[in-house]
């Protein structure tokens, strides 16, 4: 864990005038509440881990309202310190969680957060729901011709066919099938099964040990080399 845990008294200032007058005050008031709760807990980094984590809960909620408020400065601050914690407390969930936000911020390195985020959602068994969140920015950032979208899309399906439970499956399928029918549409004017089939032959989506390792790539292409952990090191806590 970092030796200092960030001061968050500045965070109590003036926010973005772009926002309507109420929605600034909610948003404050929000904020306000937030920091007095994080103040609340205690700093020591020997804390328990029951208590890191509720810190990195409370620091991912203020970074968001911070990222609503436009302070993507302050956002990416808090965010980055409690994905660092998160991952020393192996809780890949709210690592992940910490990444989707850093990635919102828009700054330099969102891109390489999100491509850290995808590889920790992917390779640890965390809700799928995160995952295909993580893997549509994927789908969002890039040209319509991009091999790319493809791979996170089918990786979406991928993941929750997986993971999924028996309630969450239903919807999640429906809404990953749809997701890949979109990509093809714009990819490759895919517009029926025929052509769906021979668009998933030409790029190699059906099989897992093709497409999962492509995907490998753009995650590397995302990250830039500026990972923030060892890969090897993380893949020897995978579970059995």
């Amino acid at each position: 864990m970092n030796e200092k845990i960030i001061d968050i008294a500045p965070l109590i200032k003036q926010t973005n005038e772009g926002l309507s007058a109420e929605v600034r005050s909610a948003l404050e008031k929000s904020l306000l509440e937030k920091l007095e709760a994080l103040r609340a807990l205690p700093v020591d980094k020997q804390s328990d881990s029951k208590t890191l984590l509720q810190r990195v809960r409370l620091q991912l909620d203020v970074a968001e309202t911070l990222n609503a408020l436009d302070r993507k400065m302050e956002a990416w601050s808090i965010a980055y310190e409690a994905f660092h914690i998160a991952l020393e407390q192996e809780s890949w969930q709210d690592a992940v969680e910490a990444c989707n936000v850093l990635f919102q911020t828009s700054l330099v390195d969102a891109l390489a957060a999100l491509g850290m985020g995808i590889w920790l959602s992917v390779t640890f068994p965390v809700n799928p729901e995160l995952t295909m969140a993580m893997l549509v920015h994927v789908v969002d950032e890039t040209p319509d011709n991009s091999d790319g979208a493809a791979l996170a899309a089918i990786v979406a399906r991928y993941v929750v066919d997986l993971r999924a439970d028996d309630e969450q499956h239903e919807n999640l399928s429906f809404f990953a099938d749809n997701l890949i029918a979109m990509v093809a549409k714009r990819h490759s004017k895919v517009q029926d099964q025929d052509a769906m089939n021979k668009w998933l032959d030409k790029l190699e989506l059906r099989d897992p040990q093709v497409f999962l390792p492509r995907l490998g790539q753009v995650v590397d292409v995302l990250a830039d080399g500026k990972w923030w952990f060892d890969r090897d090191q993380l893949r020897s806590k995978l579970p059995n």
